[in-house]
């Protein structure tokens, strides 16, 4: 007579039939998340200063953003005292036409409500930020964040 042997049974095998529905739900919530840079950097990232106290933009739709730093490239020279108006290394001269341009693709109710955001580096010159903010006040853009970092004040 032979032997018969009894089949161990293990555990059922790990159904997939709902995992196409999970990577399609994953794929939506980061298409919806996202979101594209309007700007791609053509200076060094900003080493931001610290500040005691911050405060967080409110409506970033409304915001304006001048970059000041050490260009990537060195064909647009050398030094902290570049400035990047959208996608192109400018001068503080640019600067009017630059808020100009940004003011028409907004509405007219929404205007007064426009903030211009300088994202300076630390090492950049006083100088070239007092250009840029002269040349705010010529076309009455006077409300001005200056980006920065939550961090402690150290005083001596």
């Amino acid at each position: 007579m032979s032997k018969f042997r009894k089949k161990k049974k293990g555990l059922p095998a790990l159904s997939t039939a709902s995992l196409p529905d999970i990577v399609f739900m994953l794929l939506f919530f980061f298409m919806v998340t996202t979101t594209m840079r309007e700007t791609s950097l053509l200076i060094e990232a900003p080493r931001l200063p610290s500040a005691s106290e911050v405060k967080k933009l409110e409506r970033k739709s409304l915001v304006s953003t001048i970059y000041v730093g050490k260009a990537k490239d060195t064909k647009y020279g050398t030094g902290f005292d570049k400035i990047q108006l959208n996608d192109k290394i400018s001068t503080a001269a640019d600067v009017p036409s630059f808020i100009i341009n940004e003011r028409s693709k907004v509405s007219e109710a929404e205007v007064p409500f426009m903030t211009t955001s300088i994202k300076a580096d630390k090492e950049s010159s006083v100088g070239t930020l007092a250009d840029i903010r002269e040349k705010l006040r010529d076309v009455n853009a006077l409300k001005l964040s200056l980006s920065t970092h939550k961090g402690s004040a150290i005083r001596k």
